[in-house]
């Protein structure tokens, strides 16, 4: 009897054998191919030799604070209640990120790329480089990985409160963030991207600066957070030439038009951050008249015409606090300058902000 005909037990390549039969997975793949077996999966390359000498030079980091390790895919699955729809945090185009609970009773975010997206593999590897050269209070902590996978699993720390687009942008959080709170914020997100162009050896461009890339913690304190796109500038150089990314209504139209990323990309995202802020409108919306639809426009045009008290959230604006609302529209619309040049640097950035805070 050919099992293969009658039963067709197999997802992959059925092999009929004397008294029975074997299931055999499709080249590059690995598993057991029968219809209820763990079926077939891609085949784990080791093409991670550098990011775990990375992970082995960050765990030898004492200022670092957590010792990065390795996970096994088990613990990972255990972590997630085997990737629970429940511990869902968020999904994005790289993958879906999960909230894990660690038997040491800590709570960790879990990203996991989309399966067999071999695209994802650099921008993991990136961010795990990126992020073994960080270490501020402001950029949210890489605790370490899994290699089981065809794309690595990354551990982050958990940041309890999710993102600064949920808080300002989404109708089922209840909760006004005040204008206090909101300057707060940017201080300690500007202070990350200061960082990251200053402070850091060899200096990091995020590339990807938005609400979205931006969590709060417990008591509110930012943590920038999403290094997949960003690039480690070589010290005798303040530019690289680069294929453009970034995100709709947040990229630099300057290094749009060029391809030339500087770290005044950043300034200018973080610009539209700070717009954001002010209006509690979002970056790009489709649903606002054609005029408004790009939020960085529209705010220009609208600072040309001296109409800026039309446009801030009506929710934090009161008698005062308008002179610093003034203050701070003014510096978003240098950081949002089209010319790179006429931008501040995020250096600046932070010690105006600091300054404006000080303004009662």
């Amino acid at each position: 009897i050919n099992e293969c005909e009658t039963l067709k037990p197999c997802s992959g390549t059925c092999h009929n054998l004397p008294g029975s039969y074997n299931c055999s997975c499709p080249k590059g793949f690995e598993g057991d191919g029968r219809k209820k077996g763990t079926g077939c999966n891609p085949k784990v390359k080791p093409h991670f030799p550098i990011l775990v000498g990375t992970l082995e030079q960050l765990s030898k980091h004492e200022e670092y604070g957590e010792i990065a390790k390795i996970f096994t895919l088990e613990e990972l699955k255990k972590a997630t209640n085997n990737y629970h729809e429940s511990r869902i945090l968020g999904r994005g185009g790289q993958g879906t990120v999960y909230k894990g609970l660690l038997p040491d009773g800590r709570s960790v975010a879990i990203k996991k790329s989309l399966i067999g997206n071999q695209s994802q593999v650099q921008p993991f590897i990136n961010e795990v480089i990126v992020l073994s050269q960080i270490n501020h209070r402001n950029v949210v902590k890489l605790l370490g990985c899994c290699l089981e996978t065809q794309v690595p699993l990354l551990v982050y720390e958990y940041v309890r409160n999710g993102t600064l687009f949920d808080y300002l942008h989404n109708a089922t959080h209840t909760s006004i963030i005040s204008w206090e709170a909101r300057l707060k914020i940017a201080i300690e997100a500007a202070e990350a991207l200061s960082y990251l162009h200053s402070a850091a050896s060899p200096p990091i461009i995020h590339r990807d600066v938005k609400l979205t890339n931006i969590l709060l913690d417990e008591n509110y304190n930012a943590k920038v957070s999403d290094f997949g796109a960003s690039r480690l500038i070589p010290s005798n150089k303040e530019q690289v030439t680069t294929l453009v990314q970034g995100t709709l209504g947040y990229l630099d139209p300057e290094y749009f038009h060029s391809s030339q990323l500087t770290e005044k990309s950043d300034v200018y995202s973080f610009g539209v951050v700070l717009i954001e802020l002010l209006t509690g409108l979002k970056a790009v919306s489709f649903e606002r008249p054609e005029h408004e639809r790009n939020l960085s426009l529209y705010f220009v045009s609208v600072m040309k015409e001296e109409r800026l008290l039309d446009i801030v959230d009506g929710r934090v604006l009161n008698d005062k606090n308008i002179k610093q609302l003034k203050e701070v529209a003014t510096l978003a619309r240098r950081c949002v300058r089209l010319k790179g040049k006429e931008r501040p640097t995020m250096k600046e950035v932070v010690s105006e902000l600091q300054g404006l805070r000080a303004i009662e």
